[in-house]
């Protein structure tokens, strides 16, 4: 049997939260396939498992969510929620999502994201200590967001908190999936129906008016209620884990500064150490799935109907794929990345969030080029879904 009683991983307690990567190789290295009877989901963590699992869809599927909470609720999802459905309609709506999310369209706000950094950025010099997430990572991948969408400035931080709210948890506990809390896009409600007669270049117009063919063969526009789910999940999905990478980024360069030194003298180093914190600390660390058929691990079977955790974060780590894995390199190759996803469900703000946090990165180390944290006061965040600081205390110099 997959149990091992030595080893009990528990991914809703926040007792792993400081440091995951110890259980995480203990799991790698002495039960590459482990079964949790407490919450009854299936986990793999070897890189090799995970690279030949998140691309079969039709053995470990989405439509019953990706996040275990909502596996094992059985809930009814609606459609168009894209990151969780299979194909044929996952590959429809997604299709007519990166018709209007294109790389040209994200490449286009590069200014405007530079633009409010340096803005954000610019008071905070001369301060000797502030809060990076309050003062600047909390604040910014929203701000991002409603470039995008069109969004007003002074509704973003309305929306922003209502997103986080959702994914935040009581300390161990499970995410909120009573009625209407989960995928709720009636915050943007108002906003979408003021766009429909006031149209302009922005993601939320081109949705409005985009034209395709679903998966009953009818040709048309997208109805206000798809529109606020597929909304919902960009927001979503864009906001909190792009938060969570930079507020890594100052905290893993805070432990590695002659890493952060390399940076500051040669900022062409940044895209690539972009990717090897996305490895060494991604934001989200398990992608969920349910299993159709069943499949074998490891010589031990995973039963039809089972929930099964891909733990990416554990993978980053495995040095069959990366070696010296424990290591942040700036210079590492890193080829195929697993904190995106892979096959059909790869993220498809990836491209945004590799610009975020490169713009993001670039003016921190160009403002600040040295600092510490003050780790007695820094608290990471209690979510299920995704671990990152909520409160990241520095000093400058």
């Amino acid at each position: 049997m997959t149990t091992d009683t030595a080893i009990a991983w528990d991914p809703y307690t926040q007792a792993y939260a400081a440091d995951p990567y110890p259980i995480f190789q203990r799991l790698r290295e002495e039960v590459p396939l482990y079964y949790n009877e407490q919450y009854d989901f299936f986990a793999v963590t070897r890189f090799s498992d995970i690279e030949r699992g998140l691309p079969d869809w039709r053995t470990f599927s989405s439509a019953k969510g990706g996040i275990l909470e909502i596996i094992k609720s059985g809930m009814e999802l609606p459609p168009g929620t894209l990151i969780f459905e299979d194909p044929p309609a996952h590959d429809i709506h997604r299709k007519l999502l990166s018709r209007v999310f294109t790389p040209k369209r994200v490449l286009g706000i590069e200014q405007q994201v530079r633009d409010f950094c340096v803005r954000t950025l610019d008071p905070l010099i001369g301060e000797k200590q502030f809060d990076m997430c309050k003062a600047f990572t909390i604040e910014f991948p929203m701000r991002v967001i409603g470039m995008l969408l069109g969004i007003p400035e002074a509704d973003q931080a309305g929306i922003r908190d209502a997103g986080n709210d959702r994914l935040r948890t009581e300390e161990g506990g499970q995410m909120d999936l009573s009625e209407g809390a989960l995928l709720s896009g009636e915050v943007f409600g108002e906003y979408i129906d003021w766009r429909r007669e006031h149209p302009s270049d922005d993601l939320m117009t081109e949705l409005l008016r985009a034209e395709f063919t679903d998966e009953n063969g009818v040709t048309r526009t997208l109805t206000r209620d798809e529109i606020l789910t597929y909304v919902t999940v960009v927001a979503g999905a864009g906001n909190e884990t792009t938060g969570r990478l930079i507020g890594w980024a100052a905290s893993t360069l805070a432990k590695f500064p002659e890493a952060r030194a390399e940076l500051v003298a040669d900022p062409s180093l940044i895209p690539n150490a972009i990717e090897e914190l996305l490895r060494f600390e991604p934001p989200g660390h398990a992608i969920g799935r349910y299993v159709t058929t069943d499949v074998e691990f490891h010589g031990q079977q995973v039963p039809a109907g089972s929930a099964i955790l891909f733990i990416v974060a554990a993978a980053n780590r495995d040095p069959a794929r990366y070696p010296d894995p424990n290591t942040f390199d700036i210079r590492r190759q890193i080829g195929q990345q697993l904190t995106f996803g892979l096959g059909g469900h790869y993220c498809l703000g990836a491209a945004l969030a590799r610009l975020e946090g490169r713009v993001a990165l670039e003016e921190i180390l160009k403002h600040f080029p040295s600092w510490d944290v003050d780790w007695d006061n820094a608290n990471l965040a209690s979510t299920s879904t995704v671990r990152g600081w909520e409160s990241l205390p520095i000093t400058i110099g």
